[in-house]
């Protein structure tokens, strides 16, 4: 089945990372040009953790590689199907290897449009960094971004789909784009409520979202480090609060961070879907357990969805407005 793009004036979400191929705008899939590496602590373990992330072949989508773990298999998919824990940070994990706090490296490679990558690390979780995204951004951006000969892939909702924990919701609605709306409300006098919507795009998350750090409040800290847990949060890796003030003494980023960061997290949670989603994702003091019951809850509903993909032979481009939205195939969604 061929479908002709969508009624836009152009192909939802994604802009930075088309381009016009004979006249045709078109979308293909990305990976990194070289390979890349980091150090840094594990935020929950405390440990020194390397990273190396490496180009991927076309529809491999994102797998991290245990180079510590025993046995043969060592590779874990970063798919919804594999998701093991939720609790603090999303935990991927198979055959006895996991890896926690994911999210905010799988943010970095959807809001830079990459869809094929191999993460090999030494350690049971991904390196914290300062906290944000923005040191796997300039990673990405080091490492150099190659096109492959393959169309991408886009999961497009066609139906609402919403799940709710107490006061909690999160919800994904048809648009013919990637667009956030999310909003946190803590009792802090420094957070508040706070609201943000975003249009995603590479340059939108990279100038908007990259840099929001992760945050906690000092008496939550605490407790966690003395039950062994976030042994490697920091003010160099985290912006931590008091019952009345911010400790760091540089302050926040952006007067948004907080609410930005919530923004940054379900990014990397909402790629575990394996393909960038076209829909509206809207949230209300939500999180890593409701953006994964936010996904399953998509699956168990395929009437609510499909998949799409570019096709490289666009002949039927012409016809269309510029930019032109490309033909698409759609994709059995059994598939997932």
């Amino acid at each position: 089945m061929i479908m002709r793009g969508y009624t836009g004036s152009s192909f939802p979400g994604d802009e930075d990372s088309g381009r016009k191929v004979s006249g045709r705008f078109m979308y293909f899939q990305r990976t990194i040009h070289n390979q890349v590496s980091c150090a840094s602590v594990g935020l929950h373990t405390g440990r020194k953790i390397n990273m190396t992330v490496r180009p991927a072949g076309v529809n491999e989508g994102i797998s991290f590689i245990r180079q510590d773990a025993a046995g043969e298999i060592k590779r874990v998919k970063a798919s919804i199907e594999n998701v093991s824990d939720t609790t603090l940070a999303t935990t991927i994990g198979n055959n006895g290897n996991s890896i926690s706090t994911i999210e905010h490296l799988l943010s970095a490679l959807r809001g830079m449009g990459i869809d094929n990558a191999v993460i090999e690390i030494d350690g049971p979780e991904v390196p914290v960094m300062d906290g944000s995204a923005l040191p796997f951004v300039d990673m990405i951006k080091n490492a150099g971004i190659r096109e492959q000969d393959r169309g991408k892939q886009f999961l497009v909702i066609k139906k609402p789909v919403s799940v709710s924990d107490g006061e909690s919701w999160a919800e994904l609605l048809p648009a013919s784009k990637f667009k956030i709306t999310y909003e946190i409300e803590f009792s802090h006098p420094l957070i508040g409520r706070q609201m943000c919507d975003l249009d995603l795009s590479e340059a939108a998350y990279e100038q908007e979202i990259s840099f929001a750090r992760t945050f906690g409040f000092l008496k939550d800290v605490e407790y966690l480090q003395a039950r062994g847990l976030a042994l490697g949060g920091s003010l160099k890796n985290a912006v931590v609060l008091d019952d009345v003030k911010i400790i760091n003494k540089e302050g926040l980023r952006h007067p948004e961070e907080f609410v930005k960061h919530k923004i940054l997290d379900a990014i990397g949670d909402l790629y575990l879907i394996g393909m960038p989603i076209l829909g509206h994702f809207k949230a209300f003091k939500s999180g890593h357990k409701l953006h994964f019951m936010l996904l399953k809850a998509l699956l168990a509903q395929p009437e609510s969805w499909q998949i799409i993909r570019c096709y490289e032979n666009n002949s039927l481009g012409e016809k269309y407005p510029s930019p032109a939205p490309p033909v698409v195939e759609a994709v059995d969604s059994a598939r997932l």
